[in-house]
């Protein structure tokens, strides 16, 4: 299992992760990039701020990629995250998987972010023009 698993408080680097997933027996590479959005349920988001239990989270992460390596064979994995103040258009995840077939790298990609949202205590609060709120840990 080849994986990394990174939580930086400064912006992620979309090539590095692709560069760092490539390999010569991988035909397929899925990225998930999340970014900010400017609105949530029609209302102006200002800016996001994400807190994490870094160690747990990383134990977490760990525990969801040694999943997806036993259900698809994969090369490599990685998920880095960002902590701290947002705002629309940044990047507060990078999910990276390569796989020789795309089919594999797909689903696995789509399961590491779905189940990272719901397990990894990784908080978000959104701030509005007329507030702030707590994200739910499920989306």
């Amino acid at each position: 299992m080849q994986s990394q698993i990174e939580i930086h408080t400064e912006p992620l680097n979309i090539q590095a992760c692709i560069a760092w997933v490539m390999s010569p027996e991988s035909g397929g590479i899925d990225i998930f990039i999340g970014t900010v959005r400017n609105a949530t349920k029609g209302k102006p988001v200002v800016k996001l701020e994400f807190e994490a239990y870094n160690q747990m989270a990383v134990n977490e992460i760990n525990k969801i990629l040694k999943q997806a390596f036993e259900r698809w064979p994969l090369q490599k994995a990685l998920v880095h995250h960002r902590t701290g103040t947002l705002h629309v258009g940044e990047i507060p995840v990078i999910i990276a998987v390569s796989a020789a077939h795309r089919d594999a790298a797909f689903e696995a990609c789509r399961y590491i972010i779905d189940t990272l949202k719901q397990t990894v205590p990784i908080w978000k609060k959104e701030f509005f023009e007329d507030g702030e709120v707590w994200v739910a840990a499920h989306p």
